[in-house]
């Protein structure tokens, strides 16, 4: 049945109309993962904290990250049986090695592991799990489809734009995301299907959890011009902070892992 739908599907609508409707169910399942994400953190954190007191020092705030981590590391090692790496790296080396093939545990293993990791007060972010999990969406919606090579590697940073803009309701964040981090081309090729999954996640998001931003700022005070050096010099101290993670992450993890 669902070969008789690819055949009549290549015979009544062109790939690039197809691409754009592969990009809206991209966008839609997107979402609904970065709405299962941050219900299952809210769960877990809410479940495990609900009876702690509000005064006073509690010492399982202490225990309970380990304890995240080792159930991570556990269903990493003995159900997942490989290693899902940090996620945006995992969809890089995707994209340059494997012809955008993401394997099929990747739409959901992610999310997991992350869960149990910061559910339980692990310090780590969301970002790079939604955004494999996106990616992989995206790489095997394309090869269910029989799309192009071409076009699966779109849909791999569609995922990935629809998961940033599912997660932090901002579209145009996800497609720069996608731009400037998983270096795609920016052609009028590329570029509406981008915004077609991004608008199409950032909807869902919308409908699911309200409108109201997710981090509320606003701006009392106009911006002067004598506050652009102390801006170039937080930007120079952030990028020297980024470097020092970056390198001492790559540090520690060699060692641990000989």
């Amino acid at each position: 049945m669902f070969e008789r739908f690819l055949i009549w599907r290549s015979r009544h609508i062109t790939e690039r109309v197809f691409l754009l409707i592969i990009c809206l169910m991209v966008g839609v399942l997107t979402a609904l993962a970065a709405h299962a994400l941050k219900m299952a953190l809210h769960f877990i954190q809410g479940s495990l904290t609900k009876n702690f007191a509000n005064i006073g020092a509690n010492y399982y705030y202490l225990v309970l990250p380990i304890v995240g981590i080792l159930l991570a590391g556990l269903f990493v090692r003995y159900i997942v049986r490989e290693d899902i790496s940090h996620g945006i790296t995992k969809v890089l080396y995707a994209i340059s090695q494997r012809k955008s093939r993401l394997k099929a545990h990747n739409t959901y293993t992610s999310l997991i592991a992350s869960s149990l990791t910061i559910g339980f007060g692990g310090s780590v972010g969301a970002e790079a799990p939604i955004v494999l999990t996106g990616s992989a969406i995206g790489s095997n919606l394309g090869r269910l489809f029989k799309l192009e090579h071409r076009n699966i590697m779109l849909l791999v940073g569609c995922g990935a734009a629809g998961a940033v803009a599912g997660i932090f309701k901002a579209p145009i964040a996800g497609v720069v995301f996608v731009i400037e981090v998983l270096l795609l081309d920016l052609t009028m090729s590329s570029i509406l299907p981008l915004l077609v999954t991004s608008v199409t996640a950032t909807t869902i998001a919308y409908m699911l959890t309200g409108t109201n931003a997710m981090f509320a700022f606003s701006q009392v005070e106009g911006f002067t011009f004598d506050r652009i050096p102390h801006v170039i010099l937080l930007g120079i101290a952030c990028g020297f902070v980024s470097l020092y993670f970056t390198r001492s992450m790559n540090w520690i993890e060699g060692i641990f892992g000989k």
